[in-house]
């Protein structure tokens, strides 16, 4: 893997309440090393509508995946398979209690590539909100193949 990497991070939220989905998708450039065992993803994060970005910094271990961002919004989130993990998450809006319960982790590495599924539900100020789905997709710039999420 190189240090030049293009990242796509896919979410979707479905909702028990209401049965509906919210997709979202960020596709970037971003920098990419390994130390100790851990893979690390740095890239920035433009919000529309305000000025500023946010630091994205993504850890990756066998099961476990720890994002971190801050500058507009500030949250650290730790999926642990099978052990649920609870943050602050501040927002322009606010602030809000999330409640992190990692069913299922794949992290799928690859000369040039890494690939990442991220299966939980989603507590936010301790009520149950949604099902929810993280995929991304971490590929050297000149060397990795086509975004397969």
């Amino acid at each position: 893997m190189t240090k030049d990497v293009l990242v796509s991070v896919r979410g979707i939220q479905i909702a028990k309440q209401e049965g509906s989905s919210e997709p979202v998708e960020v596709i970037t450039a971003g920098d990419y090393y390994k130390k100790n065992d851990k893979h690390y993803v740095i890239y920035d994060e433009i919000v529309e509508g305000y000025d500023g970005t946010t630091k994205n910094i993504i850890k990756l271990q066998e099961d476990c995946v720890d994002i971190t961002k801050r500058g507009l919004m500030n949250v650290h989130m730790v999926f642990e398979k099978n052990k649920k993990n609870v943050t602050c998450y501040q927002t322009p809006f606010g602030s809000m209690i999330l409640g992190i319960n990692a069913k299922d982790i794949r992290i799928v590495e690859e000369e040039h590539d890494i690939s990442v599924a991220v299966d939980y539900d989603l507590e936010l100020n301790y009520e149950h909100l949604a099902d929810c789905k993280i995929k991304m997709a971490i590929q050297s710039k000149e060397e990795g193949s086509q975004f397969r999420i």
